[in-house]
């Protein structure tokens, strides 16, 4: 780090590019606001340039701003692993562990692990973010989160992430129980149904969208959910048509009132992947966390 830079200055840049503006970051950091302007116009003076656009609801970040805050808040997470790795190593296991989780994974494997490891760890806080890996890249680049279980298009591989092979899961075309093509045996008997779907993009979802296009089916998607629970909420209670994991389906809440059809043609499977940072290495607890997720993955 430049000698230049304080890391006061860093730390008030960093809260408030998060919250938005600096009053949010006073209340956030427990620090005045004539505090955190002075440290943000040092840093600024420091840099040779505006970091923020000042306006009556708040701050906006600059396009140097931007891209030097994707810089600071991976030094403050990086020297936050770093205490918690010695500490965890001197044998206080307090720390934060932090992890992304797809929608079937939240639903099956991990409460298994959270229980499991809370049990052993009960000092260690546990933040889970449950997505698709699209709606987690930002963070894990960031390193405020240490990894993800999920898919993703190997078409659109990000080289600053690692990729590790965890398993396999089944997925059916799905509708209520009741649903007047509950009966259907192909893709062809709903291609007239309303769909309602995650987000296509860089996923197992982005897979199938591709290989719709390719059987030239195109599907009416007309509702596109940012997260599962929305998705088996809206198919459950309507006739929109979906396609998900039979780990959703089979689950003895969320599954009763959904059918798994039985078509012709299969759908692929979907891969799912422990992500991570490239030379990033896992505290003792997140490693911990994540050989528990192999070990119930298999």
């Amino acid at each position: 780090m430049p000698a230049n830079f304080k890391l006061h200055q860093l730390r008030a840049f960093v809260d408030v590019a998060r919250q938005g503006s600096i009053r949010a970051a006073s209340r956030f950091s427990g620090l005045s606001q004539p505090a955190l302007t002075k440290a943000i116009q040092e840093l600024e003076r420091v840099v040779g340039a505006r970091l923020f656009v000042r306006h009556q609801q708040g701050v906006v970040l600059t396009d140097i701003g931007d891209n030097f805050f994707r810089h600071a808040s991976l030094v403050f997470e990086e020297l936050r692993v770093a205490q918690e790795d010695i500490q965890q190593r001197l044998g206080l296991s307090g720390g934060q562990v932090n992890i992304g989780v797809g929608g079937s994974i939240a639903r099956t494997i991990m409460p298994q692990v959270i229980t499991q490891f809370h049990r052993e760890y009960p000092l260690v806080n546990v933040r889970i973010v449950e997505g698709q890996l699209v709606s987690m890249v930002t963070e894990l680049r960031q390193g405020a989160l240490d990894f993800t279980i999920n898919t993703y298009d190997q078409h659109h591989l990000d080289q600053e992430l690692v990729y590790e092979r965890m398993m396999e899961r089944e997925y059916k075309v799905v509708v209520r129980k009741g649903h007047p093509l509950e009966h259907a045996r192909s893709l062809a008997e709903l291609q007239q149904c309303n769909w309602t779907m995650p987000t296509p993009k860089g996923s197992y979802y982005r897979l199938l969208h591709d290989l719709f296009g390719e059987r030239d089916m195109a599907l009416k998607i007309k509702v596109t959910c940012e997260t599962f629970m929305a998705c088996i909420s809206l198919v459950a209670q309507s006739d929109f048509v979906s396609i998900l994991s039979v780990d959703v389906i089979d689950d003895p809440i969320l599954g009763r009132q959904l059918v798994a059809l039985d078509l012709d043609e299969p759908l692929p499977r979907a891969t799912f992947y422990l992500i991570q940072r490239k030379d990033t290495a896992l505290t003792p607890m997140s490693s911990y966390m994540a050989q528990l997720f192999r070990r119930y993955c298999q």
